[in-house]
């Protein structure tokens, strides 16, 4: 019994851990979300280039967490709800490391897009998403954190909003080339940009239909509604 209680004791300091560095990961998304939105509206190449530098701090941190991960599976032979856990700790690790890639992408753009005209309020369109973003990403590691399901459930309802958000701004964007040719580009550059902000929204609502499996054993019962319609084929 002694024996149990310790490898159990072991268990929870090496998830403790873990949990630790994917908040830390967490935050630091976040940030990369504030920042390059900001720095698209403001045209701070300065900032953009921070966001870029920082990812490879998130990478290295999804890295390790991967790896401590894989050695609680290898050293404490987890139960099968505990293997859940430490699972679900790694499929949240790449949805973070994918948001954070997104981020750098926005920044990439900035760069290019502030030798451009703004075309309408297109950046400040693009910051309400990633606003959006920002806040579902939150409460998803909220959700986990708590285990909160129906906080989880909430953040998955979200998506829609943002696919909402994001198809009006596609719908924008096409207006403003239809009517100035000379704004096809700046566009283009801004709709690459809005798409990786719905992107965004989707390894949000991954992570909350995690944090809805961690707790119930099931994945969500309705079937997620995507709401982006501009890659929908119409038939012939």
């Amino acid at each position: 019994m002694e024996e149990q209680n310790h490898i159990a004791s072991a268990f929870d300091r090496d998830l403790e851990k873990v949990q630790a560095q994917i908040m830390k990961m967490g935050g630091l998304v976040e940030d990369a979300i504030r920042q390059a939105a900001k720095s698209l509206e403001t045209r701070d190449e300065p900032l953009a280039a921070q966001v870029r530098a920082a990812d490879k701090v998130i990478d290295k941190l999804e890295a390790e967490i991967n790896e401590n991960a894989a050695r609680v599976i290898a050293l404490r032979a987890p139960t099968a709800i505990d293997l859940r856990m430490i699972l679900s700790v790694m499929k949240i690790s790449g949805n973070l490391e994918r948001i954070g890639d997104y981020a750098k992408n926005m920044a990439k753009r900035t760069g290019v897009l502030s030798q451009m005209p703004p075309v309408g309020d297109g950046t400040a369109a693009i910051r309400r998403m990633a606003r959006l973003a920002e806040e579902m990403l939150k409460d998803s590691l909220d959700a986990y954190i708590r285990r909160d399901a129906e906080l989880a459930l909430d953040v998955i309802a979200r998506d829609e909003e943002l696919d909402q958000m994001y198809n009006a701004l596609f719908r924008e964007f096409l207006t403003f080339m239809m009517e100035d040719p000379r704004n096809i580009t700046a566009c283009m550059h801004m709709h690459f940009i809005a798409k990786n902000v719905e992107r965004m929204g989707d390894h949000c609502t991954s992570m909350a239909e995690q944090v809805v499996y961690l707790v119930t054993g099931a994945r969500p019962d309705d079937a997620r509604t995507k709401a982006d319609k501009t890659s929908v084929k119409k038939p012939d």
